[in-house]
């Protein structure tokens, strides 16, 4: 049978998932056609952009309020084109605010609609709970403990694993990055990563600065290694450098494409050695965060999806987030909550479910109490080898064949139409 999708991803995460998903579907269906709102890993499995994803990428409220004329003319044009030309199954992946309002309307209308990635209800506004029952015909859920809490609600859900599980080796050769990145093997690295947005920059990265100037003190020799997404927050960066100056610190920028779309085997130091290996393309086809991680012996992390792939390169890390207090507000109004249901923030501790790695947070976050935090997880082998392994269960807890069960369950609601 043929299938034809409709599908909205508006992050650059939102785009390798969607990437997949859209590969493991063309295993399964011959003549399947992909189209909506998607990003440049999309488009290169054939996918058919109407928009593109920077229609919905917003950094925030602020900017959100300041887009809303487009969003709402983006959200117009793309929900009539769909009415009129129905797909056999809508996948929302993530962007929740824009997909839920749209697969409520698709799916009264009869359409089936996925969703994949699970707005977080479990740390805020659980109400939201009765939204996605209205809305959406099948959850797909990247963490197991998210597929009980919909099954409570009677919401039909599969746990399809995360992604990085698969495309991010059980085991990651340290030297081999090394060698790439021009790091000497035995130098002591701490990978600096204050986030990709504007604001996480202006707010984290003087801290995360000051913190390593206080590390430069007990080792004048660190070296540290700084991953940015793009030229505009390397400038932002950059200034601050300026600002809060620190010795041997090298910005890591992605050297290629950055097309990382298929499971890598294992890459180990034999293999390169033997040629086996083919080490500037695996490496350039990688985000250099990743690369960065991969080298470091430790990570100073902004809260975010990088917790996440920090965990699985078994690096001890440093969680941090800092908002100012206008954001700090508006995230209290939005969701009638003060802190999140859980007590933790970062994705490593949620999954392990206590506290394996710090999180300093708003004013817990100084230069000093990070600067502490960060020489232990740099010098103490003995920690690290513990939090390595309980990074190994997560690792290998989130480990499945995300694209074939993401595409099976797809291709299922397309058969059997709209709950």
């Amino acid at each position: 049978m043929s299938l034809r999708v409709g599908m909205v991803a508006g992050e650059p995460s939102g785009d390798l998932l969607a990437a997949r998903v859209i590969q493991g579907i063309a295993q399964d269906v011959a003549g399947n056609h992909c189209e909506g709102i998607g990003g440049p890993a999309m488009q290169r499995q054939g996918f058919n952009a109407w928009h593109p994803m920077d229609a919905l990428t917003v950094f925030g409220y602020v900017d959100a309020l300041k887009r809303l004329p487009s969003l709402l003319a983006t959200y117009a044009n793309v929900k009539k084109r769909w009415l009129a030309q129905r797909p056999d199954v809508f996948v929302g992946v993530d962007a929740p605010d824009f997909n839920l309002r749209l697969e409520l309307q698709l799916k009264q209308a009869g359409i089936p609609t996925v969703h994949f990635v699970g707005p977080s209800i479990w740390a805020w506004r659980y109400e939201r709970i009765h939204k996605i029952r209205e809305a959406v015909s099948h959850m797909l859920v990247l963490f197991p403990f998210e597929e009980e809490l919909y099954q409570k609600e009677g919401v039909p859900v599969t746990y399809v694993g995360h992604p990085l599980a698969e495309l991010i080796p059980m085991q990651s050769d340290r030297l081999s990055a090394r060698r790439y990145l021009g790091v000497a093997p035995d130098a002591r690295v701490l990978a600096l990563m204050p986030g990709s947005r504007a604001s996480e920059i202006k707010l984290l990265a003087p801290r995360f600065l000051q913190a390593v100037q206080l590390l430069n003190k007990q080792d004048p020799h660190l070296q540290v290694l700084v991953p940015m997404v793009n030229a505009a927050r390397r400038t932002e960066f950059q200034a601050l450098l300026r600002q809060y100056p620190i010795a041997n610190c090298r910005i890591i920028e992605q050297a290629g494409p950055g097309q990382v779309v298929a499971r890598p085997s294992a890459f180990t130091h034999n293999a390169a050695a033997d040629g086996g290996v083919d080490t500037d393309a695996y490496f350039s086809a990688r985000p250099a965060a990743w690369n960065v991680m991969q080298a470091a012996d430790a990570v100073l992390v902004a809260s975010g999806t990088a917790t996440l792939e920090a965990a699985l390169f078994k690096r001890p890390m440093v969680i941090s987030y800092v908002l100012s207090p206008l954001m700090k507000r508006l995230m209290e109004w939005k969701s009638g909550q003060s802190r999140p249901y859980v007590p933790w923030v970062g994705l490593p501790n949620v999954l392990a479910g206590e506290f394996v790695v710090p999180e300093l947070l708003q004013d817990d976050a100084t230069p000093q109490a990070l600067a502490e935090a960060s020489w232990k997880a740099l010098t103490d082998k003995p920690y690290a080898q513990q939090v390595a392994q309980r990074f190994v269960a997560i690792h290998e807890s989130l480990s499945r064949d995300t694209p074939a069960l993401a595409a099976q369950a797809i291709i299922q609601q397309a058969r059997h139409g709209a709950a």
